[in-house]
């Protein structure tokens, strides 16, 4: 299963890429298509993770994530392939007004609409479930914390271990002035 934060885009290289291994001084991508070429990047190498990536509007807020423009255009077009990265301007700028009105032309390109075509395309065919958006429930979403999720009462061993053993305060030397 996908997740947008393990899919790639890579410079110089059409399509989209699964984030296979992180390596020392790079990262080993691998092609979403039926070829599953896999590519060692360097470091220089110019890889956008498409979580991380947002498309400029004219609202205060400057910018929508591409994941919410992509889950729009899934909704909005149940699922299926909407148009092609050939299609003209014109067409190409009506197909994100549809769910991104405020979109801000004078920084989105025409080339850039062009690649979220493409890429909503590749992302219908080959990894649709990163599209498809939770139901909202109703309630806040849990945040997500660093500490353990057991019982507070329960101890581990190591920290029982600490809370017996009594500290002996430590004095600190005097300076020699």
């Amino acid at each position: 299963m996908f997740e947008l934060t393990r899919i790639a885009a890579m410079a110089g290289h059409g399509g989209l890429f699964s984030v296979h291994t992180a390596l020392k001084n790079g990262i080993v991508l691998e092609s979403l298509d039926d070829n599953k070429t896999k590519i060692v990047t360097r470091a220089s190498s110019k890889v956008s993770i498409l979580s991380e990536i947002s498309i400029y509007t004219t609202t205060s807020d400057g910018s929508v994530s591409l994941e919410s423009v992509l889950k729009a255009l899934y909704i909005k077009h149940k699922g299926t392939t909407a148009i092609t990265s050939k299609s003209d301007g014109s067409q190409l700028k009506q197909f994100l007004l549809e769910v991104l009105p405020n979109t801000d032309f004078d920084r989105v390109y025409v080339s850039d609409i062009k690649k979220l075509a493409n890429w909503y395309n590749l992302l219908i065919q080959y990894a649709p479930e990163v599209l498809k958006s939770e139901e909202p429930t109703g309630e806040a979403p849990e945040k997500k914390s660093k500490e353990s999720k057991r019982p507070v009462s329960e101890k581990s061993e190591l920290e029982e271990a600490q809370a017996t053993t009594k500290k002996t305060p430590t004095r600190k030397k005097p300076s020699k002035e």
